[in-house]
C-alpha cells in the first residue's frame, strides 16, 4: 500500500469536505485508539448508555417517519408537526437530563480532564451530533473558527432544520438552550443601549451619530436599528470584521433594509484582525472616534491580557459622552458543558469583577448587566467628558 504526502480532500472519512492531510490520520491512529485509556470509567459507562439511548430515538422517530412518508407533503408536515410537538418534546426534556447528569459527572474535572473526556464523548457520540446542522457546523468549523455568521443565522431563525424528525430534534435541542436564546436576547439591547446613548448627544448634524461594531459578523441588529427611514439620517456605521464572507453578508442584508425603507445607509466595512487593530498606532486618527462602540461574540475567545488592551483601545476610540457595549458569557453560563462536550465550542469565561477590572481607568463609569438566560454579561462603560 503507498501512501502520497499531502493528499487532500478525504471526503469519506469525516462524510463531509473537510481538507485533510493522510500522513497527519495514520501517524495520529494510534495516539487516538490509546486515548480511552485515559478516560474515566463512570464517564466511559455514562457516555455509552447515552449512545445507547440515541440509538433507540433515532430509530423509533425513523420508523414513524416511514410510517407516513407516502403520504402528501402537507398531510407529512401535519403530523410530523405533531410530532414534534409530542414525543419530540419527551425527546428534548430526556436530553435536559442527560445535561444534568453529565454536568454532576464532570463536576470536579479539571481543564486537561474536560479537553481529553469532551473529545472522547464526541468520537462517540459522532453520528448523533452529524444528524444535527448546528453541531456539525460548530464541531467541522468549515470558516475556520465557532461562533461563525451560519451558526448565527441559526440561533436567530430558532427552528426545526433537517431531513429527518430526529435530525430535527437534535438542531432544535441546543438552539433553544440558555447560552443561544442569550444571543437573540442581546440583539434587543443593542439597540436599547444605543438610544440611551443618544440621549447624550441631542444637537448632531445629519448622519453625525457614529457607530462602530466589533467583529460584527452579518450585523443582522441593523434590522432594529434601521427601523425607520428617519433612522437612516441618524447613523453612520462602521462595520468591522476579519472574515470577508461575514461582511458581504452584512452588506447584502444592509441593501435589501435600504430597499424595503427606500433610503440609503452610511457604512463603512473594514476586513481585518484584531491583531493588526492591536499594532496600530494612533488609530483614533485613521478611524476617527464613535459615540456608540459594541462588541457582543469578539471577548469569549480573548485571553485576560488581550481583552484589556483590546478594551483600553475601545475605549480610546470613544467620544466623551459615548458609550462602549461588551459582552462575555459568564462563569455561570447554564449552557457551558452543552457546548464545550457537545458542540466544540470553548470560551473564555469571566466572572463580573474581572470583566470590569479589564479597563482600568478610574474617570470611566462602568457597570455590568446580566441577560435574562443568566448566560452572558454586558460591560456598558460610559466615557466622561
Amino acid at each position: 500500500m503507498v501512501f502520497i504526502n499531502n493528499v487532500y480532500n478525504f471526503e469519506i472519512l469525516l462524510q463531509k469536505k473537510v481538507h485533510v492531510n493522510l500522513e497527519t490520520y495514520f501517524y495520529n491512529l494510534p495516539l487516538t485508539l490509546n486515548h480511552k485509556n485515559n478516560i474515566r470509567q463512570t464517564f466511559k459507562d455514562f457516555t455509552s448508555n447515552l449512545s445507547f439511548d440515541l440509538s433507540i430515538y433515532r430509530q423509533y422517530f425513523d420508523n414513524m417517519d416511514q410510517e407516513y412518508k407516502d403520504e402528501k407533503q402537507s398531510i407529512k408536515d401535519s403530523i410530523q408537526k405533531v410530532l414534534l410537538n409530542s414525543e419530540g418534546r419527551k425527546f428534548m426534556s430526556f436530553l435536559d437530563t442527560k445535561l444534568d447528569e453529565l454536568a454532576d459527572e464532570i463536576k470536579e474535572f479539571s481543564g486537561k480532564e474536560h479537553e481529553k473526556h469532551g473529545f472522547y464523548f464526541r468520537k462517540l457520540l459522532w453520528n448523533y451530533i452529524l444528524c444535527s446542522e448546528f453541531m456539525t457546523r460548530t464541531n467541522l468549523k468549515p470558516r475556520g473558527y465557532v461562533g461563525d455568521s451560519e451558526m448565527m443565522r441559526m440561533i436567530y431563525e430558532n427552528d426545526y432544520w433537517g431531513e429527518t424528525t430526529f435530525a430535527k430534534l437534535m438542531h432544535k435541542h441546543p438552539i433553544e438552550h440558555p447560552a443561544a436564546q442569550a444571543v437573540r436576547n442581546r440583539r434587543l439591547l443593542i439597540p436599547k443601549v444605543l438610544h440611551e446613548t443618544m440621549n447624550n448627544f441631542p444637537h448632531l448634524p445629519n448622519r453625525g451619530f457614529r457607530i462602530l461594531s466589533v467583529a460584527s459578523g452579518p450585523a443582522t441588529e441593523l434590522q432594529d436599528l434601521l427601523a425607520t427611514a428617519d433612522d437612516f439620517n441618524k447613523f453612520s456605521f462602521t462595520l468591522f470584521d476579519q472574515d470577508t464572507s461575514a461582511l458581504m453578508e452584512a452588506a447584502r442584508g444592509i441593501e435589501q433594509i435600504e430597499k424595503m425603507k427606500n433610503s440609503k445607509a452610511k457604512v463603512t466595512y473594514l476586513k481585518d484582525s484584531v491583531r493588526t487593530m492591536l499594532k496600530t498606532s494612533k488609530i483614533s486618527e485613521k478611524w476617527g472616534q464613535f459615540h456608540y462602540i459594541y462588541s457582543m461574540g469578539l471577548f469569549d475567545y480573548l485571553t485576560p491580557p488581550v481583552a484589556a488592551v483590546l478594551l483600553q483601545k475601545l475605549y480610546e476610540l470613544l467620544i466623551p459622552g459615548g458609550q462602549l457595549f461588551v459582552g462575555n458569557y459568564s462563569v455561570n453560563n447554564p449552557s457551558r458543558y452543552y457546548m464545550e462536550y457537545w458542540c466544540d465550542w470553548v470560551l473564555y469565561y469571566r466572572t463580573e469583577e474581572e470583566f470590569l477590572n479589564l479597563l482600568n481607568d478610574n474617570t470611566a463609569k462602568k457597570s455590568v448587566y446580566i441577560e435574562d438566560s443568566g448566560s452572558q454579561m454586558f460591560l456598558q462603560i460610559k466615557k466622561e467628558g
